[in-house]
């Protein structure tokens, strides 16, 4: 049985809300990993950012969700408690989640057609840390 493989890597966002395709990056520490059908678990240490699974073939769609999401919650106002000014970014980066668990079969992310892994930004230009721990099984 292979040893689980934990890694990590760095995301750089350009701008204040963004979603960054990096399913080449988590396949990337899959193929180092060796391990052939597993599990990989995805976990992102930061509470103004998130992992969310989507299309990745249409650049339309991760736009239709940043303009989704910003409608769907309040911009900061005197209302927030937190008062640094980024409470929608917490508030958007808790819908999505921190996490996201993916099967690996022959050595690959099973993963839908269109889909692809993405990083959530709402707090930006940042750089994010991803945690990727790659298990046998």
């Amino acid at each position: 049985m292979a040893e689980p493989l934990k890694n990590t890597f760095f995301v750089s966002s350009r701008a204040a809300q963004q979603l960054i395709d990096i399913t080449g990056q988590v396949q990337a520490t899959v193929d180092r990993s060796g391990i052939k059908n597993g599990v990989c678990f995805l976990f992102l240490p930061h509470t103004t950012a998130a992992l969310t699974l989507n299309e990745n073939w249409d650049p339309a769609v991760p736009a239709d969700i940043l303009h989704t999401l910003e409608h769907q919650t309040a911009p900061s106002s005197a209302a927030h408690r937190h008062q640094e000014g980024n409470s929608p970014a917490h508030v958007r980066s808790s819908l999505l989640g921190a996490s996201q668990f993916l099967l690996i079969e022959d050595g690959r992310l099973l993963l839908g057609s269109w889909q692809g892994v993405f990083l959530a930004e709402f707090d930006g230009p940042r750089e994010r840390r991803v945690i990727v721990k790659v298990m046998e099984g």
